[in-house]
């Protein structure tokens, strides 16, 4: 009878493992949940406050210079209300672009460049831009 007693004490222990199957069905359930509502938020409206005597700011104009497929600069600018249109070699745009800058020295320059254009040319001019210290530099592309 003692031998009876030892024998059915090692077949039955206690389970000391968590069943994990319910919280996994729980998260399942919300992820799709998650799913299903995350397309119907809409983050991109903002409701911005209004001010009284809210000023806008004046931005300047950028210079624009073009690079034809034949590597020719072409510069666009403009003074006030006159726009201008002008061909420059590198040097004659780098002294340009050292005037302007003297007067304005958060003027923005943009290169749009053809695409056919070899890339180390853009990347030559957007260079001397730097070293020439045009802070704001850009490139200009089209939209698809």
């Amino acid at each position: 009878m003692a031998g009876s007693m030892r024998s059915g004490r090692k077949g039955r222990r206690a389970m000391a493992e968590m069943n994990v199957v319910p919280y996994i069905d729980v998260m399942l359930v919300l992820l799709v949940i998650f799913m299903v509502a995350a397309p119907l938020v809409a983050p991109s409206i903002v409701n911005l406050p209004s001010v009284a005597n809210a000023s806008p700011q004046q931005q300047t104009p950028p210079v624009v210079v073009n690079i034809e497929a034949n590597n020719q600069l072409l510069v666009r600018y403009k003074d006030g209300d006159n726009a201008y249109e002008q061909r420059m070699s590198s040097a004659d745009l780098l002294a340009f672009l050292q005037g302007r800058q003297q007067s304005n020295p958060e003027q923005p320059v943009v290169i749009a460049a053809d695409k056919t254009v070899r890339y180390e040319i853009v990347m030559d001019v957007m260079s001397d831009l730097k070293a020439q210290g045009v802070k704001r530099v850009g490139l200009l592309v089209k939209q698809k």
